[in-house]
Protein backbone atom coordinates (compact mmCIF):
# COMPACT_ATOMS: atom_id res chain seq x y z
CA UNK A 1 0.00 0.00 0.00
CA UNK A 2 1.32 3.49 -0.80
CA UNK A 3 2.88 5.48 2.01
CA UNK A 4 0.65 8.55 1.61
CA UNK A 5 -2.98 8.54 0.45
CA UNK A 6 -4.86 11.71 -0.34
CA UNK A 7 -8.51 10.77 0.24
CA UNK A 8 -10.78 13.15 -1.68
CA UNK A 9 -14.55 13.35 -1.36
CA UNK A 10 -17.16 15.36 -3.23
CA UNK A 11 -18.98 18.12 -1.32
CA UNK A 12 -22.07 17.19 -3.37
CA UNK A 13 -22.28 13.74 -1.75
CA UNK A 14 -23.48 13.34 1.84
CA UNK A 15 -20.54 12.90 4.28
CA UNK A 16 -19.92 9.33 5.37
CA UNK A 17 -21.06 7.86 2.05
CA UNK A 18 -17.57 6.64 1.15
CA UNK A 19 -16.57 3.85 -1.20
CA UNK A 20 -15.43 0.50 0.14
CA UNK A 21 -11.79 1.10 -0.97
CA UNK A 22 -11.89 4.38 0.95
CA UNK A 23 -13.08 2.67 4.14
CA UNK A 24 -10.45 -0.04 3.70
CA UNK A 25 -7.74 2.60 3.40
CA UNK A 26 -8.99 4.41 6.50
CA UNK A 27 -9.19 1.25 8.64
CA UNK A 28 -5.82 -0.12 7.57
CA UNK A 29 -3.82 3.12 7.75
CA UNK A 30 -1.28 3.68 10.49
CA UNK A 31 -2.41 7.30 10.84
CA UNK A 32 -5.35 9.30 9.52
CA UNK A 33 -5.03 13.08 9.43
CA UNK A 34 -7.29 16.01 8.57
CA UNK A 35 -6.38 19.65 8.13
CA UNK A 36 -9.36 20.93 10.12
CA UNK A 37 -11.52 19.86 13.01
CA UNK A 38 -14.51 20.97 10.94
CA UNK A 39 -13.86 18.50 8.10
CA UNK A 40 -17.33 17.13 7.13
CA UNK A 41 -16.11 13.51 7.05
CA UNK A 42 -14.60 13.68 10.54
CA UNK A 43 -17.66 12.70 12.64
CA UNK A 44 -18.48 9.75 10.40
CA UNK A 45 -14.95 8.42 10.21
CA UNK A 46 -14.57 8.64 13.99
CA UNK A 47 -17.98 7.04 14.48
CA UNK A 48 -16.67 4.07 12.46
CA UNK A 49 -13.90 3.63 15.05
CA UNK A 50 -11.12 5.29 13.06
CA UNK A 51 -8.92 7.68 15.03
CA UNK A 52 -8.28 10.96 13.22
CA UNK A 53 -5.63 13.53 14.10
CA UNK A 54 -6.09 17.19 13.22
CA UNK A 55 -2.87 18.64 11.85
CA UNK A 56 -1.79 21.58 9.74
CA UNK A 57 -1.19 20.96 6.01
CA UNK A 58 2.57 20.53 6.31
CA UNK A 59 3.94 18.72 3.24
CA UNK A 60 7.29 17.85 4.82
CA UNK A 61 5.68 16.43 7.96
CA UNK A 62 3.27 14.37 5.88
CA UNK A 63 6.02 12.85 3.78
CA UNK A 64 8.12 12.03 6.85
CA UNK A 65 5.11 10.36 8.51
CA UNK A 66 4.52 8.27 5.39
CA UNK A 67 8.05 6.87 5.47
CA UNK A 68 7.33 4.89 8.59
CA UNK A 69 3.87 3.63 7.60
CA UNK A 70 0.72 4.36 5.64
CA UNK A 71 -0.84 7.78 6.21
CA UNK A 72 -4.27 8.86 4.95
CA UNK A 73 -4.91 12.58 4.53
CA UNK A 74 -8.58 13.64 4.45
CA UNK A 75 -8.49 16.22 1.66
CA UNK A 76 -10.65 19.33 1.78
CA UNK A 77 -13.41 20.25 -0.68
CA UNK A 78 -10.88 21.62 -3.19
CA UNK A 79 -8.89 18.39 -3.07
CA UNK A 80 -5.98 20.18 -1.36
CA UNK A 81 -4.24 20.57 -4.72
CA UNK A 82 -1.78 23.11 -3.32
CA UNK A 83 -0.74 20.67 -0.59
CA UNK A 84 -0.32 17.90 -3.17
CA UNK A 85 1.98 20.14 -5.21
CA UNK A 86 4.03 20.90 -2.08
CA UNK A 87 4.28 17.18 -1.35
CA UNK A 88 5.50 16.61 -4.89
CA UNK A 89 8.21 19.23 -4.42
CA UNK A 90 9.37 17.43 -1.28
CA UNK A 91 9.37 14.01 -2.96
CA UNK A 92 11.64 15.09 -5.82
CA UNK A 93 14.38 15.95 -3.30
CA UNK A 94 14.40 12.45 -1.79
CA UNK A 95 16.48 9.49 -2.91
CA UNK A 96 13.88 6.93 -1.81
CA UNK A 97 10.50 8.71 -1.52
CA UNK A 98 7.38 6.98 -0.22
CA UNK A 99 4.62 6.17 -2.69
CA UNK A 100 1.71 8.60 -3.01
CA UNK A 101 -1.83 7.83 -4.18
CA UNK A 102 -4.89 10.01 -4.78
CA UNK A 103 -7.99 8.04 -3.84
CA UNK A 104 -11.55 9.21 -4.52
CA UNK A 105 -13.83 8.31 -1.66
CA UNK A 106 -16.97 9.58 -3.41
CA UNK A 107 -17.98 10.38 -6.96
CA UNK A 108 -20.54 12.90 -8.17
CA UNK A 109 -23.74 11.44 -9.57
CA UNK A 110 -24.93 12.73 -12.97
CA UNK A 111 -26.53 16.12 -12.43
CA UNK A 112 -24.72 16.76 -9.16
CA UNK A 113 -23.32 20.09 -10.39
CA UNK A 114 -26.90 21.38 -10.64
CA UNK A 115 -26.72 21.64 -6.85
CA UNK A 116 -23.87 24.11 -7.28
CA UNK A 117 -26.03 26.22 -9.58
CA UNK A 118 -28.83 26.29 -7.02
CA UNK A 119 -26.37 27.32 -4.31
CA UNK A 120 -24.84 30.08 -6.44
CA UNK A 121 -28.28 31.47 -7.32
CA UNK A 122 -29.23 31.53 -3.64
CA UNK A 123 -26.09 33.54 -2.85
CA UNK A 124 -26.62 35.95 -5.76
CA UNK A 125 -30.26 36.53 -4.86
CA UNK A 126 -29.23 37.32 -1.30
CA UNK A 127 -26.05 39.37 -1.83
CA UNK A 128 -26.14 40.95 -5.32
CA UNK A 129 -28.11 44.24 -5.53
CA UNK A 130 -29.09 43.64 -9.18
CA UNK A 131 -30.20 40.07 -8.61
CA UNK A 132 -32.26 41.09 -5.58
CA UNK A 133 -34.27 43.53 -7.69
CA UNK A 134 -35.25 41.08 -10.42
CA UNK A 135 -38.78 39.75 -10.91
CA UNK A 136 -40.33 37.14 -13.20
CA UNK A 137 -41.43 40.02 -15.43
CA UNK A 138 -38.01 41.71 -15.60
CA UNK A 139 -36.27 38.42 -16.40
CA UNK A 140 -38.73 37.42 -19.12
CA UNK A 141 -36.86 39.14 -21.99
CA UNK A 142 -33.58 37.54 -20.92
CA UNK A 143 -35.09 34.05 -21.02
CA UNK A 144 -36.40 34.70 -24.52
CA UNK A 145 -33.05 36.13 -25.65
CA UNK A 146 -31.10 33.19 -24.25
CA UNK A 147 -33.46 30.73 -25.96
CA UNK A 148 -32.89 32.48 -29.30
CA UNK A 149 -29.13 32.29 -28.77
CA UNK A 150 -29.44 28.52 -28.29
CA UNK A 151 -31.29 28.26 -31.61
CA UNK A 152 -28.63 30.41 -33.26
CA UNK A 153 -25.79 28.14 -32.11
CA UNK A 154 -27.68 25.05 -33.29
CA UNK A 155 -28.32 26.53 -36.72
CA UNK A 156 -24.72 27.70 -37.06
CA UNK A 157 -23.42 24.27 -36.04
CA UNK A 158 -21.33 25.76 -33.23
CA UNK A 159 -21.74 22.93 -30.74
CA UNK A 160 -18.96 24.28 -28.50
CA UNK A 161 -20.99 27.46 -28.00
CA UNK A 162 -24.16 25.41 -27.50
CA UNK A 163 -22.92 24.15 -24.14
CA UNK A 164 -22.50 27.71 -22.87
CA UNK A 165 -25.83 28.91 -24.26
CA UNK A 166 -27.71 25.99 -22.69
CA UNK A 167 -26.07 26.95 -19.41
CA UNK A 168 -27.46 30.47 -19.78
CA UNK A 169 -30.98 29.07 -20.29
CA UNK A 170 -30.53 26.76 -17.29
CA UNK A 171 -29.47 29.74 -15.21
CA UNK A 172 -32.68 31.53 -16.14
CA UNK A 173 -34.73 28.54 -14.98
CA UNK A 174 -32.85 28.43 -11.68
CA UNK A 175 -33.22 32.21 -11.29
CA UNK A 176 -37.02 32.10 -11.74
CA UNK A 177 -37.26 29.22 -9.28
CA UNK A 178 -35.19 31.17 -6.74
CA UNK A 179 -37.43 34.22 -7.10
CA UNK A 180 -40.66 32.26 -6.75
CA UNK A 181 -42.35 32.34 -3.35
CA UNK A 182 -44.87 29.54 -3.92
CA UNK A 183 -42.50 26.87 -5.27
CA UNK A 184 -38.84 25.90 -5.34
CA UNK A 185 -36.46 24.49 -7.93
CA UNK A 186 -37.22 21.04 -6.48
CA UNK A 187 -40.91 21.59 -7.21
CA UNK A 188 -40.01 22.54 -10.79
CA UNK A 189 -37.91 19.39 -11.21
CA UNK A 190 -40.57 17.22 -9.55
CA UNK A 191 -43.26 18.58 -11.86
CA UNK A 192 -41.37 17.88 -15.09
CA UNK A 193 -40.24 14.43 -13.90
CA UNK A 194 -43.82 13.48 -13.05
CA UNK A 195 -45.02 14.77 -16.41
CA UNK A 196 -42.36 12.89 -18.37
CA UNK A 197 -43.09 9.63 -16.59
CA UNK A 198 -46.85 10.11 -16.98
CA UNK A 199 -46.62 10.88 -20.70
CA UNK A 200 -44.23 8.02 -21.50
CA UNK A 201 -46.26 4.96 -20.44
CA UNK A 202 -44.47 2.95 -23.14
CA UNK A 203 -41.22 3.49 -21.21
CA UNK A 204 -42.36 3.62 -17.57
CA UNK A 205 -45.56 1.57 -17.88
CA UNK A 206 -47.08 -1.35 -19.72
CA UNK A 207 -48.13 0.46 -22.93
CA UNK A 208 -46.71 -0.83 -26.23
CA UNK A 209 -46.09 1.48 -29.18
CA UNK A 210 -45.09 0.73 -32.77
CA UNK A 211 -43.28 3.95 -33.70
CA UNK A 212 -42.67 7.63 -32.96
CA UNK A 213 -46.03 8.63 -34.49
CA UNK A 214 -47.84 6.48 -31.97
CA UNK A 215 -45.75 8.02 -29.18
CA UNK A 216 -46.91 11.49 -30.31
CA UNK A 217 -50.52 10.33 -30.50
CA UNK A 218 -50.36 8.95 -26.95
CA UNK A 219 -48.71 12.14 -25.73
CA UNK A 220 -51.50 14.30 -27.15
CA UNK A 221 -54.17 11.97 -25.75
CA UNK A 222 -52.66 12.00 -22.27
CA UNK A 223 -52.20 15.77 -22.38
CA UNK A 224 -55.83 16.24 -23.41
CA UNK A 225 -56.99 14.03 -20.54
CA UNK A 226 -54.89 15.99 -18.06
CA UNK A 227 -56.37 19.30 -19.17
CA UNK A 228 -59.96 18.02 -19.20
CA UNK A 229 -62.37 17.30 -22.01
CA UNK A 230 -63.50 20.93 -22.17
CA UNK A 231 -60.04 22.33 -22.83
CA UNK A 232 -59.64 24.32 -26.05
CA UNK A 233 -57.66 22.78 -28.88
CA UNK A 234 -55.42 25.83 -28.54
CA UNK A 235 -54.79 25.31 -24.83
CA UNK A 236 -51.16 25.90 -23.99
CA UNK A 237 -50.27 27.73 -27.23
CA UNK A 238 -48.41 30.93 -26.26
CA UNK A 239 -49.88 33.75 -28.35
CA UNK A 240 -46.80 35.91 -27.80
CA UNK A 241 -44.45 33.69 -29.81
CA UNK A 242 -43.10 34.80 -33.24
CA UNK A 243 -45.90 35.15 -35.80
CA UNK A 244 -44.74 32.41 -38.18
CA UNK A 245 -44.35 29.90 -35.36
CA UNK A 246 -47.71 30.97 -33.92
CA UNK A 247 -49.50 30.54 -37.25
CA UNK A 248 -47.95 27.11 -37.81
CA UNK A 249 -48.83 25.94 -34.29
CA UNK A 250 -52.43 27.13 -34.53
CA UNK A 251 -52.85 25.51 -37.95
CA UNK A 252 -51.43 22.19 -36.77
CA UNK A 253 -53.73 22.14 -33.75
CA UNK A 254 -56.78 23.07 -35.86
CA UNK A 255 -55.98 20.54 -38.59
CA UNK A 256 -55.46 17.77 -36.05
CA UNK A 257 -58.85 18.62 -34.50
CA UNK A 258 -60.53 18.39 -37.93
CA UNK A 259 -61.40 22.09 -38.31
CA UNK A 260 -63.07 22.78 -41.72
CA UNK A 261 -61.00 24.34 -44.49
CA UNK A 262 -63.12 27.51 -44.62
CA UNK A 263 -61.77 28.51 -41.20
CA UNK A 264 -58.27 28.72 -42.64
CA UNK A 265 -59.29 31.34 -45.23
CA UNK A 266 -58.59 35.02 -44.64
CA UNK A 267 -57.95 38.26 -46.54
CA UNK A 268 -55.11 40.76 -46.83
CA UNK A 269 -51.32 40.52 -46.91
CA UNK A 270 -51.30 38.63 -43.62
CA UNK A 271 -53.60 36.05 -45.20
CA UNK A 272 -51.06 35.45 -47.95
CA UNK A 273 -48.41 34.73 -45.35
CA UNK A 274 -50.87 32.55 -43.45
CA UNK A 275 -51.57 30.56 -46.63
CA UNK A 276 -47.82 30.14 -47.24
CA UNK A 277 -47.48 28.78 -43.71
CA UNK A 278 -50.24 26.30 -44.50
CA UNK A 279 -48.42 25.17 -47.65
CA UNK A 280 -45.16 24.66 -45.81
CA UNK A 281 -46.96 22.81 -43.04
CA UNK A 282 -48.54 20.44 -45.53
CA UNK A 283 -45.09 19.83 -47.01
CA UNK A 284 -43.75 18.99 -43.55
CA UNK A 285 -41.53 22.06 -43.37
CA UNK A 286 -41.16 24.54 -40.50
CA UNK A 287 -41.95 28.09 -41.73
CA UNK A 288 -39.94 29.71 -38.94
CA UNK A 289 -36.88 27.61 -39.77
CA UNK A 290 -37.30 28.27 -43.50
CA UNK A 291 -37.41 32.04 -43.03
CA UNK A 292 -34.53 31.98 -40.55
CA UNK A 293 -32.46 29.98 -43.04
CA UNK A 294 -33.23 32.51 -45.78
CA UNK A 295 -32.34 35.37 -43.43
CA UNK A 296 -29.07 33.67 -42.52
CA UNK A 297 -28.19 33.22 -46.21
CA UNK A 298 -29.00 36.89 -46.82
CA UNK A 299 -26.84 37.86 -43.86
CA UNK A 300 -23.90 35.89 -45.26
CA UNK A 301 -24.31 37.33 -48.77
CA UNK A 302 -24.36 40.91 -47.48
CA UNK A 303 -21.35 40.28 -45.25
CA UNK A 304 -19.45 38.82 -48.23
CA UNK A 305 -20.38 41.88 -50.27
CA UNK A 306 -19.35 44.17 -47.45
CA UNK A 307 -15.99 42.46 -47.09
CA UNK A 308 -15.36 42.52 -50.83
CA UNK A 309 -15.55 46.33 -50.96
CA UNK A 310 -17.51 46.23 -54.25
CA UNK A 311 -19.87 49.04 -55.23
CA UNK A 312 -23.64 48.61 -55.49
Amino acid sequence: MPGLIFLASSPRVAPGQLTWPAWEALRSAGRVLAGSGDHPQLPYVRAAGVEVEVAGPDATALVRAAIGGTVVWLAGEDGDEALMRDVGNVLVTMADPPEVEALHGTYDLPGARLLDLVTVMEVLRRECPWDREQTHESLGPYLLEEAYEVIDTIESGDLDALREELGDVLMQVAFHAEIAEDFSVDDVAEGIVDKLVRRHPHVFGEVTVADADEVNANWDKIKSTERGEEASIFAGVPMGQPALSLAAKLQRRAAKAGAPGRLFADEGVGAELFALVARLREEGRDPEAELRAAARRFHDRVRDWEDSGEDG
